[in-house]
């Protein structure tokens, strides 16, 4: 066992930016409520110290069930502060599924907001929790459940040590509903990812980071420890900043922008998203879902300034685990359906493609990879099953998604589970997607599947201007074969977006399955 160290850890990376920039914002949450790097520092240690003397020693696991406030942030860092795991659990949750998700990665205790604190005492497990919003009760202030109230008497001098094979984050993949798969990522782990992407972008004390995505989102790691590894600040943007977001980037001084693809048609939908109105960023990074080289160039019109890429990377493989840097002259021509290429695999991964028959392919198949970021395994041993599979002494994990190889790039075809079998033509949702969105009218196009008698059929789902269907139809009988051909065509103002701001599929496919004007009825 590798002995703790205090560099070994990726909180370390605060500590670099503690040094680089004490006296400067770590934090913005508002106008009037910043929060520097000293300051930030000085609470994490603070909550550490009050969670290692009332639990009787160092907790193995923390949660953070807060949202985007001073004790979602804070309490992320005090909880590795402490040479615990940080679990970022969504406060919006059920309190059922937080319970389960509690019970699977085995939490210690609970950093809290007032509403986190509502849904942990909903659970019924009795878990400690520090709610540093609501002081302690007192009586049941006890070391195995209620409240633990922060005092400054308790701070630790300095974080924890930990090892390089210690867990540094517990993430789950479920999203809001299904049963919970927790994703156990060490030091190790994060410390290869950040050391490359340290040698490929120039972050420095004068950047801000916008923080769009929830707490819990694998992808929220890169915001705050990029930022908080060049002594830079990071900003979380509220839903309101997207009814004006150039406004909201110039006030703030934002340099670079991380979201899913979806925030490109929000801010699109607003009448924002103008030649030169976003040119005060300097990089602008999408990942989470399929970014469309359509959205990409009206992007790029907006922040003419800024080098745009795309990531890629399955939570098991730590964030993101390759990035494709958008050219003009080139994104295009390795782009399947219109979706931007993923790039190459990290340095010192390795890569590989399985066909349907789980045989190597050079070309096409789906992306497997080996290498320094990918999770130990599975909270539960039972949900990597058919996931990782061992040869030549790698442990390799099937990424479930289908791409091509070009060169030393990788281009996104779509899920496997994402193929669909339409009275036996098989039918790629991706390529229907493609071909609907270049309809006279139309912006955007989902296509999902709903049950039709024996087989299943395609209805799509589009925005923009409502194109009688006949108009649809017409236009795609030139494109796909007539079995792929939708059902029906649902015109929407947008689509809706999952806790993550991506497109929620899962919802579009339910209301699919209702009558035409019913979508909005129902859970």
């Amino acid at each position: 066992m590798t002995e703790p160290v205090s560099d070994a850890g990726v909180h370390h990376r605060f500590l670099e930016g503690l040094r680089a920039a004490h006296d400067q914002p770590a934090l913005c949450l508002g106008a009037e409520e910043r929060y520097t790097y000293g300051e930030l520092h000085d609470t994490a240690l603070r909550w550490a110290g009050t969670l290692t003397r009332r639990l009787a020693g160092r907790p193995r696991r923390v949660a953070v069930l807060a949202g985007k406030n001073l004790t979602g942030y804070a309490g992320l860092l005090a909880a590795l502060y402490t040479g615990a795991a940080a679990v970022p659990l969504h406060v919006g949750w059920p309190a059922e599924q937080i319970g389960q998700m509690l019970r699977a990665a085995r939490v210690d205790a609970v950093i809290a907001d007032p509403d986190g604190l509502l849904t942990v005492t909903e659970t019924g497990l009795g878990l400690p929790v520090l709610c540093p919003d609501r002081p302690g009760s007192g009586a049941d202030d006890g070391p195995f459940g209620g409240l633990l109230p922060p005092e400054l008497a308790d701070a630790l001098a300095e974080p924890a040590g930990v090892a390089p094979d210690d867990v540094a984050y517990v993430l789950f993949t479920s999203g809001s509903t299904g049963r919970p798969k927790g994703v156990p990522l060490t030091h190790a782990n994060l410390l290869h990812y950040f050391a490359v992407v340290d040698a490929r972008y120039d972050f420095g004390v004068g950047d801000g980071f916008a923080q769009t995505v929830e707490l819990n989102f694998d992808c929220t790691a890169f915001d705050l420890f990029c930022a908080w590894g060049a002594g830079a600040c990071v900003h979380p943007v509220p839903p309101t900043a997207y009814l004006d977001l150039p406004a909201f980037v110039r006030e703030r001084r934002i340099t670079v922008w991380f979201s899913t693809p979806s925030a490109i048609s929000l801010v699109r939908r607003t009448g924002r998203l103008t030649p030169g109105s976003l040119s005060g960023l300097r990089w602008s990074f999408f990942a989470g879902e399929a970014l469309k080289c359509g959205d990409v160039e009206d992007w790029h019109r907006a922040a003419d300034h800024s080098i745009i890429e795309n990531l890629y990377g399955p939570t098991e493989l730590t964030i993101t685990i390759s990035a494709h840097r958008w050219s003009a002259q080139i994104s295009g021509e390795l782009a399947v359906n219109g979706v931007v290429p993923i790039g190459a695999v990290h340095e010192g991964h390795l890569a590989r493609l399985l066909d349907e028959d789980g045989q190597e392919s050079r070309h096409s198949g789906e992306l497997c990879v080996s290498g320094p970021q990918l999770t130990p395994g599975y909270l539960d041993p039972a949900d990597g099953e058919g996931r990782f599979f061992v040869e030549d002494g790698r442990t390799w994990y099937r990424t479930g998604d289908r791409v091509v190889r070009t060169a030393d790039q990788y281009s996104y075809v779509g899920r496997l589970d994402s193929q669909v079998q339409l009275k036996g033509l098989r039918v790629e949702l991706a390529e229907v997607d493609n071909a609907a969105r270049s309809c006279p009218g139309v912006t955007d196009a989902v296509a999902v599947a709903r049950p039709a008698d024996t087989s299943l059929e395609l209805v799509v789902f589009y925005t923009g201007e409502r194109v009688p269907a006949a108009s649809l139809l017409k236009h795609l009988r030139s494109l796909l074969p007539s079995g792929a051909l939708p059902r029906e065509f649902r015109h929407v103002e947008s689509f809706p977006l999952n806790s993550n701001r991506k497109t929620d599929r899962r919802e579009l496919a339910r209301r699919a399955q209702l009558p035409p004007g019913a979508e909005e009825s129902g859970p």
